[in-house]
């Protein structure tokens, strides 16, 4: 098990460029099992899960060339693929090591007629249901079981037929395996209460050009004319928010004047409001991000008075995924927020960290927390700590640098997994962070 050894007190200054989105690609790589023809995607960020992926899309026959490498650059050939490695226990082992494999199923299924997964891993962070993808898969006409023996979830359909369907759940992933399979589909399919994140918007793009008809793309209501086949194409990868956020939080919580690169404004939705709201400055310098040092920033309060609440919601609201971050930035700020996790019971258990490091908070239940900031007047101190999750990871990694002395991060593959080598990037602005 790695970690990282962080001293903190630093300011830091200078440029970050945001990786590609990590949400973003593990669908869009699924996508490419959809048509026989190459996809070159691009700004592919370089991290455990999306290099796990890569290697399982491998194993099932695709060709990879990585054909760019600055620029994170592959290319992708779906011609020749052995379904029959679904059956091995390599396969069991290689995706239920990672979450995002489910998506596989989809794409799959639509152009092989079958597909199955072991129970994915990812995450502890509570409960993550699976029911969503596979009463969606039911819906279009393929059977489903699950065998307890040996964890799978099969599904099988000698032609998916379009349909009508009301989500359970705003799910992007479900969402996303649905759409994955439903362009195949014979007739058309309409998705109500579709997630309708930047990720999927992106997802519908590009199939799109690769000859699906998707109508609806930006809201929760998509209508999806079924086609016989698909084409390639090439496809560029979102700046991940989730990364940009943590940034923005960074900057703040360690009094530095960091610039972020070509951040894709428009996709970035509340995110900036957000921080705003825990008063922290940034300018927009064409598509770039400016966040200057700030020596105290103050929580609004709500209009009649009351305490801020930070809650996450589906997208357009506030990501679940920057919840962390907005927590550990708040410790250090003039005022009070209460965070609400909404969608997870388990994402808030890392407080316990923070208030050893003798931040002021009370954790009200599983989904509430209330943060007292005392404006800097009681600096955090360092701890050695374990990170739980990748979100919760870079929180800690953020209150590490901004404490006094040297802290110790164990676990840092759980960073790894969301963040392309992170502590080489905030060590070429000034950060002291040391892999051990």
């Amino acid at each position: 098990m790695n970690s990282f050894e962080v001293t903190g007190g630093l300011e830091l200054k200078g440029e970050l460029v945001p990786q590609g989105a990590k949400n973003e690609a593990l669908q869009i790589l699924c996508a490419v099992l959809l048509t026989p023809d190459k996809v070159v995607i691009r700004n592919i960020p370089d991290i455990r899960d999306v290099n796990k992926l890569i290697e399982l899309l491998q194993h099932l026959g695709v060709q990879v060339e990585q054909t760019g490498v600055l620029k994170g650059e592959f290319t992708f050939h779906a011609k020749n693929i052995n379904i029959d490695y679904l059956q091995t226990e390599e396969f069991k082992k290689q995706a239920s090591a990672l979450r995002g494999s489910i998506m596989i199923v989809g794409p799959l299924l639509a152009r092989f007629g079958k597909a199955r997964i072991p129970k994915p891993g990812g995450d502890k962070i509570g409960r993550r249901r699976l029911d969503t993808h596979f009463i969606g898969f039911q819906s279009l006409g393929a059977t489903f079981d699950y065998n307890e023996q040996d964890s799978f979830y099969n599904v099988e359909a000698k032609k998916l037929k379009g349909c009508y369907m009301l989500l359970d759940e705003a799910s992007v992933t479900g969402t996303a395996n649905i759409i994955m399979a439903a362009v195949l589909a014979e007739g058309t399919t309409t998705i109500y209460n579709a997630a309708c994140e930047p990720y999927i918007q992106q997802l519908c793009n590009m199939l799109n050009r690769m000859g699906a008809k998707i109508t609806g793309i930006g809201s929760n209501l998509l209508n999806i004319e079924g086609v016989t086949s698909l084409k390639g194409t090439e496809h560029k990868l979102l700046p991940d928010m989730i990364e940009i956020g943590s940034f923005i939080g960074l900057a703040a919580m360690t009094k530095s004047e960091i610039t972020i690169k070509e951040v894709g404004y428009p996709h970035l939705g509340v995110i900036p409001d957000v921080f705003k709201r825990l008063g922290i400055q940034m300018e927009l310098r064409g598509d770039d991000l400016f966040i200057p040092r700030q020596e105290s920033y103050e929580i609004e309060s709500f209009i009649d008075g009351s305490i801020l609440t930070v809650a996450d919601a589906i997208w357009p609201g506030f990501t679940p995924d920057l919840l962390s971050v907005i927590l550990v930035t708040a410790t250090q700020a003039n005022g009070t927020v209460l965070i609400h996790q909404k969608m997870f019971e388990s994402r808030l258990f890392f407080v316990d960290k923070l208030i050893d490091m003798g931040a002021q908070i009370i954790l009200c239940d599983p989904h509430r927390a209330t943060v007292i900031g005392l404006n800097r007047k009681v600096p955090l101190r360092a701890i050695s700590m374990t990170s739980p999750d990748i979100r919760a990871g870079v929180a800690l990694l953020i209150a590490a640098m901004s404490a006094k002395g040297k802290s110790i991060i164990h676990n840092i593959e759980q960073i790894d997994r969301g963040y392309q080598r992170i502590d080489e990037r905030l060590n070429a602005i000034g950060a002291k962070i040391t892999r051990v």
